[in-house]
Parts: C-alpha cells; sequence; structure tokens
C-alpha cells in the first residue's frame, strides 16, 4: 500500500550572510531600505512539503507517490526522485512555470529573510486525486495552491480514503470557517504550537474541541516534544535528543512522515509519535532537508537509545 502526498514541490537556495543584519539595516531607515547583502555561502536543496515528507517516508521503508504540478525546471529535482526510488507518476509539469523557489537568507543570529516564489504551486488544483489507484490507502494534504489544497481533502473525503490535515504556512490562506471545512474532512490533523494557536484564533475553539472532529489531533513543540490528542485524551511524546543542531528545516516534515508511517502500520498513538519525534531529530542534525539517511535497523536502535523500548 501506498501513501499520496499532496503539497509543494521547490528549489531551496540557502545562503549564509557572516555578519548580522541589525548591523546593516537602519531602523529609523526602513521606510527607504536599500540594502545588499554579501553572501560567499550559497548551496540549492531540494525541497518543498510533499518531496520532504515522501523523502522521510522512503526512508522508512514506505512506497509514498507524489502529487504537485511543477515548472519546467523541475528535472534535476526528477532525476533525484528517481534515484530515492520515489514515484513520480502523479507530478504535472507546468511548461510556462518555474517549480516554486525559497531564497532564504540567514546572519550569524540565525536571522532569516527569505523570498517565496509559488510558480506552478498556484495550480495545484488542476492535479487530481487518482480514483483508480488501489495502492493509495491514506494521504496527506500539506501546504499548496489553496484551491488545491480544498479540491484534494473534499477528493480524499468522497473516496474514502483516510488523510492527514497539514496547513503548516499554508495556514494564513484561509479564514475560520474554511479551516473547520478542511478539518471535517479530514481523518487526522497536525499542527506546530504557533499554528495551533491560530488554528484556535480563527475559528473561536480550543484544542480540546477541535480534537473531537478528528480521529487524532497533533501538535509537535519542536524540542518540547509533542501532544496527540485522541480519543478524549492527550498522549504526551518527549521528543528525541538530538546529537547536533544543524539545521531545523524540514524539521515538521519528518515527524509528518513518522506520523504516516505508524498510521500505516497500525501503531499505536505513543509509539507512532515517538516514530515521529526521532525522525525530526535525526533531520535536525543535517544541513538540508533531505541530506540524511539510515538503514532501519540502525533507526530501531537509536529508537531504543532514546525512549529505552522498541517498536
Amino acid at each position: 500500500m501506498s501513501a499520496l502526498i499532496c503539497g509543494s514541490m521547490a528549489y531551496d537556495t540557502i545562503m549564509v550572510f557572516h555578519d548580522k543584519f541589525k548591523n546593516h539595516i537602519l531602523p529609523e531607515k526602513v521606510h527607504m531600505l536599500n540594502v545588499s547583502f554579501l553572501v560567499p555561502v550559497m548551496r540549492r536543496e531540494y525541497g518543498g512539503c510533499a518531496g520532504n515528507i515522501a523523502y522521510n517516508l522512503k526512508l522508512l521503508g514506505e512506497t509514498p507517490a507524489i502529487m504537485a504540478t511543477v515548472g519546467h525546471d523541475f528535472e534535476p529535482y526528477a532525476q533525484w526522485l528517481n534515484c530515492c526510488q520515489i514515484s513520480t507518476k502523479y507530478i504535472q509539469t507546468m511548461d510556462s512555470d518555474y517549480t516554486g523557489q525559497a531564497y532564504i537568507t540567514t546572519d550569524e543570529d540565525d536571522n532569516q529573510i527569505t523570498a517565496f516564489h509559488p510558480g506552478a504551486m498556484n495550480s495545484s488544483h488542476k492535479n487530481s486525486v487518482p480514483e483508480d489507484d488501489e495502492d493509495i490507502s491514506i494521504g496527506i494534504v500539506s501546504p499548496d495552491g489553496k484551491d488545491g489544497m480544498q479540491l484534494h481533502a473534499k477528493e480524499f473525503a468522497n473516496l474514502g480514503i483516510p488523510f492527514v490535515f497539514d496547513p503548516g504556512q499554508g495556514m494564513p490562506m484561509f479564514d475560520g470557517a474554511e479551516l473547520l471545512e478542511l478539518l471535517d474532512l479530514a481523518t487526522y490533523a497536525t499542527f506546530n504550537d504557533y499554528e495551533s494557536e491560530l488554528m484556535q484564533d480563527r475559528t473561536g475553539l480550543a484544542l480540546e474541541q477541535l480534537a473531537e472532529r478528528v480521529e487524532a489531533l497533533i501538535v509537535t513543540m519542536g524540542a518540547e516534544g509533542s501532544k496527540i490528542f485522541t480519543g478524549g485524551k492527550c498522549y504526551d511524546i518527549p521528543s528525541a535528543k538530538a546529537k547536533e543542531l544543524a539545521d531545523p528545516t524540514g524539521c515538521g516534515d519528518a515527524y509528518r512522515a513518522g506520523l504516516l508511517y505508524g498510521i500505516m502500520n497500525d501503531f499505536d498513538w505513543q509509539i507512532t509519535g515517538r516514530i515521529a519525534s526521532l525522525l525530526g531529530t535525526i533531520k535536525i542534525e543535517h544541513h538540508g532537508t533531505q541530506n540524511h539517511s539510515f538503514t532501519m535497523d540502525s533507526f530501531k536502535e537509536r529508537y531504543f537509545e532514546s525512549f529505552g523500548s522498541s517498536f
């Protein structure tokens, strides 16, 4: 069985400024800002929520399929996915657009200035959840074009395919009524701590009330672990200790891949949460979102070291 991963695909261009923005941006002059930063360190990474989730789920031995819209410049990324043996069957190319692009400049205080070009992502509604693929057992609707996220949620629900609602950085596109409509279509929902606060603010409902509308609602809190609300209970999931903190980008996507893995393998929520937590920790120890790797044997060994139990 496979998981259909709906969401963004993007190239991340990451640049490092060997100074501090505050030394070059004058607060009293922000109304006439004109600055330039020398960035001697630059790297280009494969990213996007769908790509990151699929990459991590593949590491766990599952069969993800990405559904996304990409641009005419996607070929290098497609070759990478082929090397990783990740299906691109449901990726559609928009010849007149670029693939999503994120340009991220980081200073010595770890402040970031990001410019994001959605490109082909805005056409995500032109792609549809396949009706004839009986191998798809679960889906996820992660950040993408607004119309696409709404369409794919309805399609999963109409086809009876359980799915995770993961609005992420796309949440500001929706008002409270729209968020509740998506939540009611979903089987599971996941937010980080900031997104959970925004969800409560926009809907006027507490987390416990929101959790009643899905089988499980998950809130991640970085190094503080995560909480899983299900069946009227709340499970506190500890974080796994990181060996080093290299790059937090993509940790949430790794966590969500762990959630999918646990659901697909019928693990209980405490095991599922711990698998997701460990996957996020392994990601944070590496630069970029798709540069880490492991064997399942080594993953299970580290799970035991982190939590004192096996799965």
